[in-house]
């Protein structure tokens, strides 16, 4: 797990917390576990997997009446919420429930599993929990998304749908399948690929790869200026010395402020003392030191700071010192926005391939070391 978590594009994992159909063992599975994957930033995605449906064919199947089929699942949603609470994953938390693949043409086993469904959901709400359901695109997923539809109201939708579709592309984004708005608000994730064999920090898995997008997505930071009337998430970081002038030098005199090597006003103006402040700088970042503004000194100044582990879905103002330090150091622009996206990985990559480090697309302590 640690070094997956270190070397992986991976940021979350599925953990299958029990249910009657559930295939294998779990012995290393208890709340020491979860508490020590979720501190070292792992997001965890419990499913249960209890009866299947009525007509599937597995050794334990709910009933094929819709009634009983409903309180199946409010016992199997109780008996999942005991589970989690001994795992340490409380309220709030989105169980859910496997309903692997099925026919949908029989009514009563469509039917019965819609019921179960329901009744899966009405508990898990009840209990303080949040309802999800991970199924086929063409079973389960299509099902519940024409019931809403057509009979809204009828049963209880889960929260969140987690579809399996492999059809390779990382994204939410399904087919007619899936008509309505119920799930639109960062209520999906999608199982793009099966059975994919991957190594990371030298551990080969076959794993199923997911694109996750609940909760509230991948929130950008609060813009808080570094200088007052300042503004450095720039286009590009140019060249600079003595006798320029303009909206760079006060970035740039702003940054210098902010290491402590200049303490005179940003005049937008590159005059000796801001030479000499670079220049000191340089000498701090064991840099040549030329009084210039070079795209080596820009990069160490952006990206100066904390190092934290940054991936796809990741947000915060260590990303913003990410991204204006790729935009210094790739010369070219990096969107800067304080949210790591597909193109902000894909410029850590390009960066990395620049520097002669694994092209990963995640932002290691290797990444920052390099960087500044």
């Amino acid at each position: 797990m640690d070094a997956w978590r270190l070397s992986s594009p991976y940021a979350g994992i599925g953990i299958y917390v029990g249910g009657s159909n559930r295939l294998c063992d779990q012995p290393e599975l208890d709340a020491d576990w979860v508490g020590t994957q979720q501190r070292r930033g792992w997001h965890l995605l419990p499913l249960w997997v209890g009866p299947q449906a009525s007509c599937s064919g597995y050794p334990d199947v709910m009933s094929s009446d819709v009634a009983g089929a409903g309180r199946e699942g409010r016992r199997e949603a109780a008996a999942a919420v005991s589970t989690a609470r001994g795992l340490g994953i409380g309220r709030g938390s989105t169980l859910y429930y496997d309903l692997e693949d099925y026919d949908i043409a029989p009514d009563d086993c469509r039917r019965a599993a819609l019921s179960f469904l329901s009744g899966w959901t009405k508990a898990l709400r009840g209990s303080g929990y949040r309802s999800g359901v991970y199924s086929n695109i063409a079973a389960a997923i299509t099902s519940l998304d024409y019931a809403n539809r057509v009979s809204r109201g009828s049963y209880a939708m889960p929260d969140d749908i987690w579809f399996a579709w492999d059809n390779g592309r990382s994204d939410v984004r399904t087919d007619k399948r899936v008509l309505s708005d119920e799930w639109d608000d960062h209520d999906r994730v999608h199982q793009y690929a099966l059975d994919v064999t991957q190594a990371f920090g030298g551990y080969p898995m076959v794993v199923d790869a997911n694109w996750v997008d609940v909760g509230r997505g991948s929130v950008a930071p609060r813009s808080r200026p570094l200088c007052r009337g300042v503004d450095v998430d720039l286009r590009r970081y140019p060249t600079l010395g003595k006798g320029r002038s303009g909206d760079a030098v006060r970035a740039a005199q702003c940054l210098l402020r902010r290491q402590g090597v200049l303490k005179a006003p940003l005049t937008g103006r590159y005059d000796a003392r801001t030479a000499a402040a670079v220049g000191k700088a340089q000498r701090r970042l064991d840099l040549p030191e030329t009084g210039r503004l070079t795209r080596s000194t820009w990069t160490a100044l952006l990206a100066r700071g904390g190092q934290p582990l940054l991936k796809v879905g990741d947000t915060g103002t260590g990303v913003l010192r990410l991204q204006r330090a790729l935009t210094a150091a790739l010369g070219r622009p990096v969107r800067i926005d304080g949210v790591v996206d597909k193109g902000t990985a894909r410029a850590v990559a390009a960066y990395q391939r620049k520097v002669g480090l694994p092209a990963t697309g995640v932002v290691t302590p290797e990444v920052w070391d390099s960087l500044t």
